[in-house]
């Protein structure tokens, strides 16, 4: 069976963007290349790669199973390029990131102190919500994952590096935003506004909320720390988010952290690989970097709340 790495990447980009037009455009070649490519990659298989049906392009049997022995040859060659570069004295490669999107308010400042220091190496980071990165994640797709509720259903290698608390928010004009102890029963009376379910922080909180046997009045359902921010600021209810959404101290005066009785709930965010998965030089760094500069980050925080 013969092939050549140029036509397993235009496979892969196939396979990503499921349209020969955006693999020809994101491998920066023609449509006919594409397509005269993949044909001798299919004819040298023996069997068909991929079927159109209508507009829609959907890999076979065969295909599936070539994209997933691409993707492990790519990681390959790409750690042997890496390990030669290192052996050269050269530090350069590239980082391939999926992280939830909560973790945006403090993945950059880590990303940044990184990059200063190995400045040869490209980031690909993909920041989405936690089922888009569980979805990478069961199909390999990157270095390294980072969120703050690791799937139990999959065989993980997991790193915590970074406390994760959440805490009960509220409107500085709602009634208890002086009050020095609440207990949770005193919230029951309360509308709330939830992150949607499946988040990480969602998870966590109804799993502290079913352990207590208490029953949240659920007004609203959001998609993002920030709408869910300005819903309480204007007085819609109360919330539950991670400490990190939150500045030190509180950037935005309308909110408040409520001192609730069980609260923060203790979690921690998570950098997580398959298991058996074998770490690239530059993401064997990486996760050293991030376990490191990540409690220099908790530590100043804390110092920041006095």
């Amino acid at each position: 069976m013969n092939f050549t790495f140029r036509q397993l990447r235009l496979f892969l980009a196939l396979a990503e963007h499921k349209s020969i037009t955006a693999a020809a455009r994101a491998c920066h070649v023609t449509q006919p290349t594409v397509s005269m490519q993949l044909k001798e990659l299919a004819d040298a298989v023996g069997l068909p790669l991929y079927e159109q049906i209508g507009k829609r392009l959907f890999l076979t049997e065969a295909g599936e199973a070539l994209v997933d022995t691409a993707r492990l040859m790519e990681d390959d060659w790409a750690a042997f390029e890496q390990r030669i570069d290192a052996m050269k004295g050269l530090t350069r490669g590239r980082l391939r990131l999926a992280v939830v999107s909560t973790a945006k308010y403090f993945v950059p400042s880590l990303l940044g102190s990184f990059c200063d220091a190995h400045p040869g190496i490209d980031i690909a980071l993909e920041l989405l919500n936690r089922d888009g990165v569980v979805e990478r994640l069961r199909h390999n797709r990157d270095d390294l994952y980072i969120m703050s509720m690791p799937p139990a259903d999959i065989d993980l290698e997991k790193h915590a590096f970074l406390p994760n608390p959440l805490v009960v928010i509220a409107g500085a004009a709602h009634r208890w935003a002086q009050r020095p102890r609440l207990a949770l029963e005193d919230l029951a009376a309360e509308r709330f506004i939830m992150r949607e379910r499946g988040s990480g922080t969602r998870l966590a909180c109804d799993a502290h909320f079913s352990a207590q046997n208490f029953v949240p009045q659920v007004r609203l359902e959001l998609g993002s720390n920030e709408a869910i921010k300005e819903a309480v600021a204007a007085g819609m209810g109360l919330a539950v988010v991670s400490r990190h959404a939150l500045t030190t101290p509180l950037a935005d005066a309308r909110l408040v952290e409520l001192p609730v009785a069980g609260f923060p709930v203790q979690s921690n965010w998570w950098t997580l690989y398959p298991r058996g998965k074998r770490l690239s030089p530059v993401a064997g760094v990486f996760l050293e970097h991030i376990e490191h500069s990540a409690r220099r980050h908790y530590e100043e925080r804390q110092k920041a709340r006095g």
